[in-house]
């Protein structure tokens, strides 16, 4: 299974570095939708990717039009990570799928309200208790990933620790 974490305007580097790291870290493709809130040479965000750049596959897209335009959500498998949504991301069978991408918008605003609307079925949320606004961006990523990551057994990737192996 393939997965792809899309950050659709993303906003701060700090958070898009753990983003890249957590990618990285689980062989995700990062998709990064511009405009970005930074730019793509920020000390914050190399610093917040540390040294697992060159272990990331990243692609960028222009805009977000150009990017439901290459990967259309009518044929590809793809999921809107909201406060706003539908199902909670536990309830999704993410192993059904080959490739999966999982959107998640900007900090200050999350993602378009018309493109959550139109795709309202493939809305996916965090639970939390109480009026809280939301997660921390970063920590959502890791959140959904590992869950979808969980649903497949974690194919491809190392479960034991090098100091009992």
């Amino acid at each position: 299974m393939k997965l792809n974490i899309v950050m659709c305007e993303p906003e701060i580097p700090q958070n898009t570095g753990n983003i890249a790291r957590t990618c990285a870290a689980t062989g995700a493709k990062l998709h990064l939708i511009h405009p970005l809130g930074f730019s793509i040479s920020d000390r914050y965000l190399k610093r917040a990717g540390l040294d697992y750049w060159d272990k990331l596959e990243i692609e960028e897209h222009n805009s977000l039009k150009a990017f439901l335009e290459k990967y259309n959500p009518e044929k590809h498998n793809i999921f809107f990570a909201t406060t706003k949504a539908k199902h909670c991301y536990t309830e999704v069978d993410f192993s059904k799928f080959e490739e999966i991408f999982v959107m998640f918008g900007k900090e200050t605003k999350g993602l378009p309200e018309d493109l959550l609307e139109k795709y309202i079925d493939n809305t996916i949320r965090i639970p939390m208790i109480g009026e809280l606004r939301s997660l921390n961006l970063s920590n959502s990523v890791a959140i959904v990933a590992y869950e979808i990551l969980r649903q497949v057994g974690f194919k491809d990737m190392k479960q034991i620790s090098q100091y009992f192996d």
